[in-house]
């Protein structure tokens, strides 16, 4: 997802207050990233026609998630948001702030790698080399370059620039869902009957495959500083932003599954939106949506590397990833960025879209779910509900175990390189967590 596409806009405003229609734009900038277009072939694939009701139940599963973000942004009122709040819930335990730190980081990396692959896979589509796994990881690999390099050289007029990608994408959506709905192919009841095998299990392993599309709705929060009435905007941009992206994503899905053909969605699930529109509206309706993907992607791209490589840098300076990173020339965490990239591409080039998409998901689970007991531990100071945050862990938890699940049982060899980068991002922070206590210590 991407970590702040409108931080630029941010910057520019600090003479004046945020209010609640700008930062639901952020928080839906957030969102809408790359998201849709990544989702939508897999989940296909795996449910069929309800993807809709998956998708729908992801966004419940991000609300319940949402609680403890906003309970904790208004109780903290921090812009360093998630990895803050862990820090200061649980001063003494470096461990913890270490791991949330790294967690995060990692996450926010794999979004980038997800956001870059989609936009590999749509700007070749058209092309007759479009199924050549290694040219779309190179692609990849160039756009992530693209950005870094505008990162660190000129962040001056960044902010014009995400302003006009997030609003354009939002507008290409809402044309391409109106054009699938008007354009069915076949009907609900149809759909339903071709596909009444699909059992309740697969629905909520998608649905929780699904999370990582509504990864984006606590960078409200890295705004505090400059919005107004926090207690009030806080949970209405939030909560305001994550209906609207469910009711995006559930109309595109809907007119997609209804005007495309489902092995044709399967066939080309890493551009499922503009393969099937082509054969609607022709040449144009599939530039459209490609138009659309590469805009969503590019903003959620230069969004997570400039939110993300800021936040690199803070946690390097508490002394939980290697100094280096804190590096600034002319304020702007070169090193950060830099390594955010690298890394990037080294998780495009080892793993596939699932693969990518599936640790991303695992991640933000996990985090939302470190979350909800930061929240839990501190309810009386945040004035949180014990039965809502104890249902929103247990629905997290219940979301992390069914895609290990899915793994465990159809894809061995994920869960080998999902659990191999946890494990060493647990001990990465583990020993940063030493070297902390230690320099306390002494």
């Amino acid at each position: 997802m991407n970590f702040t596409n409108n931080n630029h806009s941010i910057h520019r405003k600090r003479d004046k207050p945020l209010g609640l229609l700008e930062l639901i734009a952020i928080a839906l900038g957030g969102m809408v990233g790359g998201g849709i277009f990544t989702i939508l072939g897999i989940s296909v694939s795996l449910i069929g026609v309800f993807t809709p009701v998956a998708i729908l139940i992801g966004g419940v599963i991000a609300s319940l998630a949402a609680y403890s973000y906003v309970k904790l942004g208004v109780y903290y009122k921090d812009e360093g948001a998630t990895y803050s709040f862990y820090k200061k819930t649980f001063p003494h335990s470096p461990f913890a702030a270490s791991l949330i730190g790294w967690w995060v980081v990692f996450g926010y990396i794999s979004t980038l790698a997800l956001y870059a692959y989609t936009f590999a896979s749509y700007a070749i589509s058209g092309f007759a080399f479009s199924d050549s796994e290694w040219l779309r990881k190179l692609i990849a690999g160039c756009v992530i370059l693209t950005f870094a390099l505008i990162n660190i050289l000129s962040v001056k007029g960044m902010g014009k620039i995400e302003d006009m990608m997030v609003y354009a994408k939002l507008v290409i959506l809402a044309v391409i869902s109106f054009v699938l709905i008007n354009n069915s192919q076949s009907t609900l009841p149809q759909l339903f009957q071709n596909n009444n095998d699909t059992s309740l299990i697969s629905i909520l392993i998608v649905a929780s495959i699904t999370f990582v599309a509504y990864e984006g709705f606590q960078l409200v929060i890295h705004a505090v500083n400059e919005m107004e009435k926090p207690e009030k905007n806080i949970p209405l941009a939030i909560y305001s932003a994550i209906f609207l992206a469910i009711l995006i994503y559930v109309v595109i899905s809907l007119g997609a599954i209804l005007a495309i053909p489902f092995d044709e969605i399967i066939q080309n699930k890493e551009y499922a939106l503009a393969a099937g529109t082509g054969n609607i509206f022709g040449h144009f309706g599939t530039e459209l949506v490609i138009l659309g993907a590469l805009l969503a992607t590019s903003s959620a791209i230069s969004g997570t590397l400039f939110g993300a490589s800021r936040l690199m840098a803070v946690i390097a300076k508490d002394g939980y990833l290697p100094g280096m990173l804190d590096k600034r020339i002319n304020h702007i965490p070169v090193n950060a960025i830099i390594t955010m990239s690298t890394l990037a591409f080294i998780l495009i080039l080892a793993g596939s879209l699932e693969v990518i998409l599936e640790f991303g998901s695992v991640t933000f689970l996990l985090v939302s779910l470190l979350m909800a007991s930061a929240n839990y531990k501190i309810r009386d100071l945040t004035n949180s509900s014990r039965a809502l945050t104890v249902i929103a862990f247990m629905v997290l938890m219940s979301g992390t175990i069914l895609i290990l699940y899915y793994e465990f049982t159809h894809q061995l060899l994920q869960v080998f390189f999902i659990g191999g980068l946890y494990i060493l991002l647990t001990l990465g922070s583990w020993l940063y967590s030493r070297g902390k206590v230690h320099h306390i210590n002494n």
